[in-house]
């Protein structure tokens, strides 16, 4: 029987306040959601305790550590739990539930604060992320929104939030758009691992009563993955298809996608590419448009000869239901018409969405 001051991954929730004590580093490739970064030891201190815990001795190692993560310690009280009452109780982790967490946990109930420690810490964190991946997918029911690029799939999704729906937006937790083009400037993507927390902490939430609105999405999201028993339970999905007109889809591309409108070069860069796939003169056609800054010849172009056939294989081959699935017909991508659909949609007024056939 564990001591009550020791918890589980399950007892997350009952804590007000999650202190990591890992390093800086660790801390950004992921961590619990919510968690605070409090570092007993920094990303240089770390390392220099490691250096010399192997080319010197443990016993010098321990000597330095002690010295730096009291420092550490105390500066961490002072700067940011001075204010906190009697009944303040945190929850502390490191890497393996070891000597960070406990060294900060001892400080801390020596104050008299009721303070727990993770069982296992971030490692076994992470194992139940991963077997929960797993697990929780089996209990939702999809429903996933299919539309050839431009149709404003990830704006419905907005629109269905919105109205109450519940709903996954993995580009979103992603930030990547899931295309060859689909870098968001000045954004850099999360780690797989944190891409897998932001996964979890949202699956965890949902009500398995009602349905959950997500992206029809590739294995590959920019850098990240989606895992593979989530990918499995989405390919099985009830699908929706939006239907709008390529002119809009057009101008929506074109503000959504600025940035490279403003930057031809870097476009440029993206499209040669593809050059495996299309050859010498497809690619150098895109690219005399991109330098006769032609986008209104250039986005219908790549979208007849490179999106709409890509996705309409990828779709086919990879979600079962697609073959049955129900259009949701848009002759504009505005505010008001995504808002009417994801009224309809989500049964916030009588259905208005085309029959298939």
């Amino acid at each position: 029987m564990k001591p009550e001051s020791i918890v589980t991954v399950k007892e997350l929730d009952r804590f007000e306040e999650i202190l990591d004590v890992r390093s800086p580093a660790e801390f950004a490739e992921d961590h619990v959601p919510g968690a605070v970064s409090c570092p007993v030891l920094d990303d240089e201190e770390r390392a220099r305790i490691g250096t010399i815990y192997a080319q010197q001795s443990p016993f010098q190692a321990k000597k330095l550590g002690a010295a730096l993560v009291s420092r550490n310690i105390a500066r961490h009280i002072e700067e940011r739990f001075l204010a906190r009452g009697r009944d303040w109780r945190p929850l502390l982790y490191c890497w393996r539930g070891g000597q960070r967490s406990s060294a900060f946990a001892h400080v801390l109930r020596q104050i008299g604060w009721h303070v727990a420690t993770l069982e296992g810490g971030y490692r076994a964190y992470r194992r139940a992320v991963l077997a929960q991946l797993d697990e929780l997918p089996a209990s939702c029911a999809f429903k996933v929104i299919c539309g050839a690029t431009g149709s404003g799939k990830s704006r419905l999704l907005e629109a269905l939030h919105a109205q109450g729906a519940q709903v996954l937006d993995l580009e979103a937790l992603a930030r990547h758009r899931g295309s060859v083009l689909g870098d968001l400037p000045q954004e850099a993507q999360p780690s797989q691992k944190m891409f897998d927390t932001l996964v979890w902490d949202r699956l965890r939430r949902f009500d398995p009563a009602r349905p959950v609105f997500v992206e029809a999405e590739s294995r590959r999201i920019g850098l990240v993955q989606v895992h593979p028993g989530l990918l499995e339970r989405m390919r099985g999905g009830e699908c929706l298809v939006i239907e709008v007109p390529v002119a809009e889809r057009v101008g929506f591309l074109m503000d959504q996608y600025r940035h490279f409108l403003d930057d031809p070069e870097g476009l440029k860069a993206k499209l040669s590419g593809l050059k495996e796939l299309y050859g010498h003169e497809v690619i150098e056609r895109w690219l005399a448009q991109a330098d006769a800054r032609a986008w209104h010849a250039l986005v219908p172009d790549l979208l007849k000869n490179h999106y709409d056939p890509a996705y309409l294989r990828s779709t086919v081959k990879n979600f079962r239901q697609y073959h049955k699935a129900e259009p949701v017909r848009l002759d504009r991508l505005d505010a008001a018409s995504l808002q009417r659909a994801a009224k309809e949609l989500t049964g916030n007024r009588e259905p208005a969405v085309a029959p298939h056939g």
